[in-house]
């Protein structure tokens, strides 16, 4: 079963900002990252229960090749990811955003 991926309107801004810094440092960047946080994601909607579980019903996926963590909650078949943050960011940040 594939599930469907929904995005709280913060994600947005947590992925423009890691963009933006990563294609900050060398053009092409930016785009390495997302596409690692495109499979990451399509794993994820693959198989959400194989991650591990950090906080409550949220779990964490780490994306490779950058210090960044996907945090996404399994709600029926929808995916819910609700921040996705640099590893070293105060885990509180996240916590709230339930």
């Amino acid at each position: 079963m594939k599930y469907v991926l929904v995005f709280r309107p913060e994600v947005r801004d947590d992925l423009s900002n890691a963009y933006d810094w990563y294609e900050n440092q060398k053009s092409g960047l930016g785009d390495e990252f997302i596409d690692c946080v495109d499979d990451l994601l399509n794993r994820i909607c693959i198989m959400p229960e194989s991650y591990a579980i950090v906080y409550r019903d949220i779990r964490r996926a780490v994306i490779k090749r950058f210090p960044y963590a996907v945090y996404y909650r399994v709600i029926s078949s929808r995916v819910v990811v609700t921040a996705i943050f640099h590893g070293r960011r105060d885990p509180k940040s996240w916590r709230s955003r339930n």
